[in-house]
């Protein structure tokens, strides 16, 4: 990175330290670090409140719950998905996930296929609606869009850092939850 490269990047990302190594002491190194590991936290939890809202706006121009959204979310990534599998990665009680399944199958956007795969007649598995999926992709072009503009800022190899990152904080999550749950 050439010395202009880094004073845009220092002034874009100000709390990226130079990449020459400053003849601070350890203490400032450290206190630097905490600094940054700080303001990364605080950042990941206004993105958490910026897409909850933005969730809930979502869910409302569709007419879906927080919750249904995100089952439906979870069903059009992973499906077709059983309800227990679907329970277990939403974080839901089963008998919580009927009225869910219920409301989005009569809202159209899931489908309850029998298991032809189990000997239980009873199993089912879901399956998303797919033809519906151009509403929910409409309605997400604005946050794609900016998405699109603010990766087209960063280099390769720092895109790979931040999915890398995002990744690893997902499981933290995913590990804290189930912690949280005793599972």
């Amino acid at each position: 990175m050439s010395g202009s490269e880094q004073e845009a990047a220092r002034q874009q990302h100000p709390l990226v330290p130079d990449q020459q190594a400053p003849a601070d002491t350890d203490k400032s190194i450290a206190r630097h670090r905490r600094q940054l590991t700080v303001a990364i936290r605080d950042a990941l939890g206004e993105l958490n409140i910026q897409m909850s809202v933005l969730n809930r706006r979502f869910g409302g121009r569709i007419e879906l719950r927080d919750v249904d959204w995100t089952c439906l979310h979870l069903i059009n990534r992973y499906g077709p998905i059983s309800p227990t599998a679907l329970a277990r990665r939403a974080g839901i009680h089963p008998a919580t996930l009927t009225g869910i399944l219920d409301r989005l199958q009569k809202s159209g956007w899931v489908v309850r296929d029998r298991d032809p795969d189990s000997p239980d007649r009873r199993a089912v598995t879901l399956r998303p609606v797919r033809e519906r999926n151009a509403a929910l992709f409409e309605l997400f072009s604005g946050m794609n869009r900016r998405m699109d503009v603010l990766c087209a800022e960063y280099s390769e190899s720092e895109l790979e850092v931040i999915a890398d990152f995002l990744r690893r904080t997902t499981t933290a999550g995913q590990e804290s939850a189930e912690e949280l749950t005793g599972d």
